[in-house]
């Protein structure tokens, strides 16, 4: 027992003057990994950054573009795709992908209109069974895909063609008049009023879409909630495994996207008047909000990104199509940019992912 209390008193004795500090490893980051970090915490930026650039050559280029009027102009056309771009952004940061937003709005739209008008429904209520009614097919979306299993892409492509056809047999293909709208269901145009601060009209869609991704992007980076829809996204298992009840959030995330695009719908009516079954948005709408969020840096395999983003990119998009219009190029040339921006986006995100690899 002594030998052992001696050898200990030694050892102690022996390490006095040691240094007491732990190995570190330093690695000196290029500024190209300074950047590509900086990208990786901040993923609105390179949408931002183009946003700007793209504004700034269109102001040289045209004297007429940098005006009030032109800046209201852009953003009551991105006001559809903005909102429908609120859907896809929460739906592909699960890493999901909903092919479906476009026929969801558009379907929203002819049933509140038809309920409106064929049923008699008061108004206000056919706007309120039509927004309930976009959540269940936004929640059956999400049904199919939580608990059945079944790829994002398959599901929301089958029911694309299900509610879009079904937006025909509902209506028979019938569109209800502007005229008829104002005179008998004003309500349903709400969102096209107008007001003119300064001489310069911006419809009341603008405002909403400017709510909904202010909203939303709080919700997002600052609740429980917001906190599960990134986890699920960026790796599902571990987000069960860690509590999170990945089934449940995945059916909110699509019932949340069919609120969006029901009030879109509604967007639409007031956007463009009438109620008509053959709107283009049935056709692009998944398209564009699509578009929107590839250039708006959210990452197509879920779990980085915000909404923000999603805004700046369908700015982007209306931006171009507005400057090479008044540029005098051929229509053309703005599927041609759009697509090269797409293909960029998508390779700057792979960049950016490598930070995390």
């Amino acid at each position: 027992m002594a030998n052992q209390t001696g050898a200990s008193s030694s050892f102690e004795e022996g390490l006095k003057g040691a240094s007491e500090s732990v190995a570190e490893f330093h690695e000196e980051k290029s500024l190209v990994k300074k950047v590509q970090h900086w990208l990786h915490k901040t993923p609105s930026a390179v949408p931002m950054i183009v946003l700007l650039a793209s504004v700034i050559v269109f102001a040289l280029l045209s004297d007429n573009f940098f005006r009030a009027t032109t800046m209201s102009t852009i953003l009551q056309q991105i006001a559809i795709v903005g909102i429908l771009g609120c859907a896809q952004t929460i739906v592909v940061l699960t890493a999901g992908i909903d092919l479906s937003v476009g026929a969801i709005a558009v379907f929203c739209s002819v049933l509140m209109g038809q309920m409106a008008f064929t049923f008699g429904i008061p108004a206000p209520l056919a706007i309120v069974l039509g927004l309930a009614l976009g959540t269940a097919m936004g929640a059956f979306n999400g049904f199919l895909i939580s608990r059945l299993k079944l790829p994002p892409f398959i599901v929301t492509l089958g029911t694309w063609q299900i509610y879009l056809s079904a937006n025909f047999i509902f209506s028979r293909n019938e569109t209800i008049r502007s005229q008829d709208v104002a005179e008998n269901a004003p309500s349903l145009q709400f969102w096209g009023q107008s007001i003119d601060p300064f001489g310069v009209k911006v419809l009341y869609a603008v405002f909403l879409m400017i709510a909904l991704v202010a909203v939303l992007s709080y919700v997002l980076r600052h609740t429980a909630w917001g906190r599960h829809v990134y986890a699920v996204g960026d790796d599902q298992e571990a987000a069960q495994l860690a509590g999170v009840q990945t089934s449940r959030i995945v059916i909110q995330v699509y019932a949340l996207a069919g609120l969006f695009c029901a009030i879109a719908g509604w967007v639409m009516i007031g956007r463009f008047g009438s109620v008509s079954p053959t709107a283009s948005t049935g056709q692009l709408g998944n398209i564009q909000s699509i578009t929107a969020v590839v250039i708006g840096g959210i990452s197509l395999f879920g779990g980085r990104g915000s909404v923000i983003g999603m805004f700046f990119g369908a700015l982007i998009v209306g931006v171009f199509e507005m400057g090479l219009r008044l540029v005098g190029t051929d229509p053309q040339w703005t599927f041609f940019l759009i697509g090269a921006l797409i293909i960029f986006a998508v390779a700057v995100d792979q960049w950016i992912r490598k930070v995390s690899s």
